[in-house]
């Protein structure tokens, strides 16, 4: 369900969890995803979870 590409990743996670989700865990676990795979993904590409933006920067 997750895009594999990690840019269409971030799109898509800081899409979501600027419209539907209060924080990362919350949306992880509605998606059963794996945060910790997410934030991996992410981190190859220089982009790391900002709680208090509650987006990928």
């Amino acid at each position: 369900m997750l895009p594999k590409d990690p840019v269409m990743l971030l799109s898509f996670i800081n899409l979501k969890l600027r419209d539907f989700y209060a924080d990362l865990e919350t949306l992880c676990d509605d998606l059963d995803a794996d945060q910790s795979e997410i934030e991996e993904k992410l981190s190859k590409i220089d982009y790391h979870y900002d709680k208090g933006k509650n987006q990928f920067v």
